[in-house]
């Protein structure tokens, strides 16, 4: 049973979702959401994330809108550096800004801003030891970003006991056949 678990996945960007209203962040959030309350019936606590664009601040959103049927429900957004998000653009820090003041905790694994990629393996560790479980959005086949995330987790986390799940691109083809339907 995941009382904590760490949630990541793809950028907007490599899954070219750039607005609110794409069909295909519809059913990103469609599929969050229902493996959400799945871990929330079995005692899910905390969701620990980062508060990159795409997968990580949806996740965010998502957790948002389960805290109407789950009060207790909480998000933490874990930052690998301090000023992260400073070069970008103008409506990205601005969506950065409206993530955090939405997360129940706000922390940082490096107190500087990027020096180097140790931070972010630093930051890696840090959410495994301070997670049970892991949620990709994230399919190997089709590598990207999340890749460095998916090979720490199934290197060095898995065979310790740690559980992962995937939300991978068949799965959510299934569920895009399945909201299509029901309209």
């Amino acid at each position: 049973m995941a009382k904590r678990l760490w949630l990541t996945g793809y950028r907007s960007y490599e899954l070219n979702v750039y607005q609110d209203n794409d069909p295909k962040l519809q059913v990103i959030k469609y599929s969050l959401r229902n493996t959400l309350r799945r871990y929330l019936e079995d005692g899910l606590t905390w969701v620990i994330t980062g508060a990159q664009l795409g997968t990580e601040q949806w996740a965010v959103t998502t957790v948002g809108e389960l805290k109407a049927d789950y009060p207790d429900l909480r998000v933490a957004v874990m930052l690998p550096f301090t000023a992260f998000g400073q070069q970008w653009n103008e409506k990205n820090q601005s969506q950065l800004a409206q993530i955090l003041a939405k997360a129940d905790f706000v922390g940082y694994t490096s107190d500087h801003p990027y020096e180097n990629p140790g931070q972010l393996q630093n930051y890696q560790q840090f959410m495994g030891q301070h997670t049970e479980n892991a949620l990709l959005l994230y399919d190997p086949e089709h590598p990207g970003k999340p890749h460095y995330d998916y090979d720490y987790i199934t290197k060095v986390l898995q065979p310790r006991g740690y559980g992962l799940e995937l939300i991978d691109f068949y799965e959510l083809q299934d569920l895009a056949d399945e909201m299509n339907h029901d309209y």
